[in-house]
């Protein structure tokens, strides 16, 4: 099983920036896919950016060209830069991890507002 533990979140102005983080500890070398994924008050679950273990990225076309997702393979992190950030990206965010198994972090909060 692996474990996943975020951090970074907060409250920003529009048009600001926050870069979330993603530990991961466990069973990691089964994991494939990294993602992270963002939960808005009556909304479902959506997703946001996934990463491979090769590097291959996608995003939703929300956030393209202003989030970037990255993995640190040997610190077992993956990160999530957000800029340009709007009201709408107000949710609370999820490390998710796919491999043997799916595990999810506890989600942090990230606030957009002025």
């Amino acid at each position: 099983q692996v474990q996943l533990v975020e951090s970074g979140g907060g409250l920003v102005q529009p048009g600001g920036s926050l870069r979330l983080s993603c530990a991961a500890s466990g069973s990691i070398a089964s994991i494939y896919v990294m993602a992270w994924y963002r939960q808005a008050p009556g909304k479902q679950r959506e997703l946001v950016a996934t990463i491979t273990s090769t590097g291959s990225t996608n995003y939703a076309d929300s956030v393209k060209g202003r989030f970037t997702i990255s993995r640190d393979n040997n610190k077992n992190t993956v990160s999530l830069q957000m800029n340009s950030l709007k009201p709408e990206d107000t949710a609370v965010y999820y490390c998710y991890a796919s491999g043997l198994g799916i595990s999810w972090g506890q989600g942090t909060q990230v606030t957009v507002s002025s």
